[in-house]
């Protein structure tokens, strides 16, 4: 791309990830993309991320919070300093992935085929099986679980190779056009972990913005490095995050399928568990569906220009 192309603020958010956060900033410094800042949120990390990184990626802008704001609020920490920079794009990226250096060059591409395309997103795939697919896009819906990646652990022989407009973009590499960020705002901390990039998405679709999946954009994604697979913190989490986007978005048709879906799946994840002594982690679980369906809701931060 030339030299006029949109400036793009690259925010990878790090909570005591050292190692993979540097990996990770190795991979973006190779980006072939002519118009690129890279910024750090560091959430609080007592690793040494702050120095190290300072070390080795000197020119890399650092952004210091003294306590874990989670994903929401980093996102949201990295996402001001952006929008005050003036910048064109906000790249929000977890520190665990590795991109193909052409990665924001096709992000950008999609991007600027149409004023209302305001959110893309790459081709995803396991970083430890590089060829299997993680997600091409997302779905949302109203159930159990609110998201579902496209293509999900399916090898890639070109069956998602169609760029294409999606539900939604993951957070672990979301391209936002400031003017989204202008009309809808920034990501909420309501969800302190899981769907805050669904609800982010769906604000954006609210007012008149898609949500695109950029097939020629690949990363490589550690999925769950940071959060673990079925454990009690995320579990906690998830259905926490999963009541309030319901609380906030369904409609009264979707209920009865979701409270069907959410009773259905608790005892089959509890006897699941069970063989492996991981009770606790479905317990847990009850107990974010409740903390998440009493809690008191407050709007989303809004943009204040």
């Amino acid at each position: 791309m030339s030299a006029a192309a949109p400036s793009v603020a690259a925010i990878v958010l790090n909570y005591n990830g050292r190692e993979v956060t540097l990996q990770a900033l190795a991979s973006l410094s190779a980006l072939d993309y002519p118009s690129l800042q890279l910024v750090v949120v560091d959430n609080g990390s007592s690793d040494g991320s702050y120095e190290a990184i300072a070390r080795a990626f000197p020119a890399v802008q650092q952004l210091r919070t003294e306590v874990n704001l989670g994903p929401a609020g980093g996102a949201t920490l990295g996402m001001r300093w952006a929008m005050a920079q003036g910048f064109d794009y906000l790249l929000v990226l977890n520190n665990d992935i590795e991109v193909a250096p052409d990665f924001l060059s096709r992000l950008v591409e999609v991007a600027e085929r149409a004023p209302e395309i305001g959110i893309v997103g790459p081709k995803s795939y396991y970083f430890w099986d590089r060829g299997r697919i993680w997600s091409a896009g997302g779905k949302l819906r109203f159930g159990e679980a609110v998201t579902r990646e496209r293509g999900e652990g399916r090898l890639d022989h070109g069956q998602f190779d169609r760029d294409r407009e999606v539900d939604y973009v993951n957070g672990c590499a979301m391209l936002i056009k400031r003017a989204v960020v202008e009309a809808v705002g920034y990501w909420d901390p309501i969800f302190q972990l899981c769907f805050e990039d669904a609800d982010f998405c769906y604000r954006a679709r609210q007012h008149g913005f898609r949500c695109f999946y950029a097939h020629r954009a690949k990363l490589w994604h550690m999925v769950s490095v940071s959060t673990g697979g079925y454990k009690p913190a995320k579990t906690f989490h998830s259905a926490r995050s999963t009541a309030v986007f319901l609380r906030r978005y369904a409609r009264p048709w979707h209920w009865p399928g979701a409270a069907l879906a959410i009773a259905a799946a608790i005892p089959a994840a509890f006897v699941r568990e069970l063989v492996k002594g991981n009770q606790a982690a479905v317990l847990a679980k009850v107990r974010g569906y409740r903390e998440g369906f009493r809690l008191a809701l407050s709007p989303p931060p809004r943009y204040e220009g």
